[in-house]
């Protein structure tokens, strides 16, 4: 499966679960939960940090220390700031995708481990594209159960659900 297209079932699923994200109160947006990354906007935040990075990281880019991206509790403190924010980030994260042509390309990168250790990850481009892909699928399925939690009906997010034509019969 190529990259781009899982890349576009990533934005209309992220447009139907940010359906449900936007008419939370800050109230709700932050309430603390004992999984994922603790609240839904610190779990959107953390996703959406990480595409920043995946793209910058699959064209050999440094990445700014997490405090220095642009996806902060300070700079998109409710959903429709990081709503907006993300969909500027899609953009460039899509034609970073649209542009690789070698999938099996050699990455390395060196990051570090919260105690400070420097860690030199190998992989290839087609490797962040995987990563990039189940990340937000993982995190995106806490946000879900966070949903729930408060009642929201959460559901259907799955590709063939929004990806396969469908056609009812009868």
């Amino acid at each position: 499966m190529e990259p781009v297209p899982l890349y576009a079932y990533l934005e209309k699923a992220r447009e139907r679960l940010f359906g449900w994200v936007l008419p939370l109160s800050l109230e709700q947006y932050t309430r603390s939960f004992p999984f994922g990354l603790g609240s839904i906007r610190a779990t959107l935040l953390h996703m959406a940090s990480a595409e920043f990075a995946y793209a910058h990281r699959i064209v050999g880019e440094p990445v700014p220390p997490p405090q220095e991206r642009p996806f902060t509790e300070d700079r998109l403190p409710d959903p429709a700031s990081l709503w907006k924010a993300w969909r500027d980030q899609a953009e460039k994260t899509r034609r970073v995708l649209a542009d690789i042509q070698d999938w099996s390309r050699s990455i390395e990168y060196k990051t570090q481990t919260e105690g400070g250790k420097v860690v030199t990850v190998r992989t290839t481009a087609g490797g962040i594209a995987a990563q990039l892909v189940c990340h937000e699928v993982h995190h995106r399925a806490q946000v879900m159960a966070m949903l729930k939690h408060m009642g929201i009906k959460a559901e259907n997010l799955d590709y063939s659900f929004l990806m396969f034509e469908r056609e009812v019969e009868g």
